[in-house]
């Protein structure tokens, strides 16, 4: 597993691991580019993370786990005037399906929603299901299509969006 997470004597982990969500900072991107090449057939270079942890419209996150302080998921998301752009969610690979993105996304949109932001919007390749699964759990509706968007495939985006009012509700639930 890229040397991310270690488990020595071999048992499964426990299901959903604990998790500091926390600001992504330089010292995390040797970790982020791992993930990234794992995740992505075209992944994003290093300076490009490097430009977004210091844009001042960018909200960027990571997922760490308690008490390793492992890095095991990031988001990275723009925030302009009052819509959250979710530039580039990712997931170890190993600790898919344990509800990392999901905290991911969640503390995101939350911090979006107070700093202004109304609603949220995304790309999402068709075929990946999950990552599809993750975005309507939060409110994300398919509003458009992009043609031949992922190059070099040639795949379309689904383009996303979600209001982010929901957040205000009890228990902060989707109604």
């Amino acid at each position: 597993m890229d040397g991310l997470i270690q488990n020595p004597a071999n048992t499964p982990p426990p299901r959903g691991p604990r998790l500091l969500i926390t600001p992504l900072k330089h010292q995390h991107l040797d970790q982020v580019m791992e993930i990234e090449r794992a995740c992505f057939s075209r992944p994003w270079e290093r300076r490009i993370f490097e430009a977004e942890v210091v844009f001042p419209h960018a909200l960027c996150l990571a997922a760490l786990t308690v008490p390793q302080g492992l890095l095991v998921g990031y988001l990275i998301m723009w925030l302009v005037v009052d819509e959250a752009q979710i530039q580039n969610i990712a997931v170890h690979p190993g600790c898919r399906g344990q509800g990392v993105g999901k905290a991911l996304l969640r503390q995101g949109l939350e911090e979006a929603r107070r700093r202004g932001g109304t609603w949220a919007s995304l790309e999402v390749r068709p075929s990946n299901l999950a990552a599809r699964r993750l975005y309507a759990s939060l409110g994300f509706a398919e509003m458009g299509r992009r043609p031949g968007y992922y190059q070099p495939e040639g795949e379309d985006a689904l383009l996303l969006n979600a209001e982010l009012a929901w957040l205000d509700g009890p228990g902060g639930e989707i109604p």
